[in-house]
């Protein structure tokens, strides 16, 4: 099982969350929207959904 977090400032290599599948966790922080390559994750999030992966989107401000 990996945890795969998406923020502003950092993110897993972005194959990494598309190739994420059943046991894994994707975690969007809300932060994440201001990365320019946001699309891009979005997109391997859906991909990893569709593998089973659990994915959270975290409408939070981090602490």
């Amino acid at each position: 099982m990996t945890t795969h977090i998406i923020t502003a400032t950092s993110a897993p290599a972005l194959g990494d969350v598309r190739q994420a599948g059943a046991g894994d966790w994707v975690v969007v922080r809300r932060s994440a929207v201001g990365r320019k390559d946001f699309a891009k994750y979005w997109d391997a999030t859906g991909a990893a959904l569709s593998r089973g992966a659990r994915v959270s989107v975290i409408n939070l401000e981090e602490s």
